[in-house]
């Protein structure tokens, strides 16, 4: 059975998706065996022009052009471009941290690696934290591994998270994904110079967990 599709925003150039956990964005070596993927469910001749781990929900932008893609993917990495996402993740994370740590790329190489992580909430049903965290690079599993460094990994993540953790939030809350969402995309168009935020709604499965751990929290 195919996944739902969540169209955000389309025109000549484009088209944003809010993507499901458990999709693949594209097809490729690394993902493994060729499955349905997120550019096979919008009906194919798509250019990803950045991706999201499978297990991520959230923003995802797709271009109609090879030479759309090759506009986006550039103004894509334009320091004025901003990527947000919201995470739930172990312990108490409060205030606002600017890490600067490198990650190693799928080629092994070292690469700068910078993000600020913004405590949003403290749960007051479990010990987790509710965050926002902003990508200044876009380096494998930046989010995911930037938490884990500073020892509040994402809850769900079977590779850098904490298995008892895992199955506590799953089986008290019904967590079974991982909580991680890329919330919002905000870009200047390389068609017109405008800037544009594009949003992605809390998917039900997430929001529900957010809303049994944070009741009366407004989510940002």
């Amino acid at each position: 059975m195919s996944a739902p599709l969540h169209i955000i925003f389309q025109d000549s150039a484009i088209i944003v998706v809010n993507k499901a956990s458990g999709v693949l964005t594209h097809n490729s070596a690394f993902a493994g065996p060729k499955e349905e993927s997120l550019i096979q469910l919008l009906g194919g001749k798509l250019h990803a022009i950045h991706r999201l781990d499978r297990a991520t929900s959230g923003v995802v932008v797709f271009a109609r052009s090879p030479e759309a893609a090759a506009q986006w993917q550039a103004a894509l990495a334009q320091p004025t471009t901003r990527k947000r996402y919201l995470a739930l993740v172990r312990g108490k994370l409060e205030g606002t941290q600017e890490l600067d740590h490198a990650i190693r790329d799928e080629d092994g190489t070292l690469r700068e690696a910078r993000s600020t992580i913004r405590g949003v909430a403290l749960s007051t049903v479990d010990r987790c934290s509710l965050v926002e965290v902003e990508l200044h690079t876009g380096r494998h599993h930046q989010a995911r591994r930037h938490l884990k460094h500073l020892s509040h990994p994402v809850l769900g993540d079977t590779t850098y998270g904490h298995g008892k953790d895992n199955l506590h939030f799953r089986e008290r809350f019904e967590l079974h994904r991982l909580a991680l969402h890329a919330r919002a995309l905000t870009i200047t168009r390389p068609d017109n110079a405008a800037e544009q935020t594009f949003m992605a709604l809390l998917p039900d499965d997430l929001e529900r967990v957010i809303t049994r751990l944070f009741p009366g929290v407004t989510v940002p």
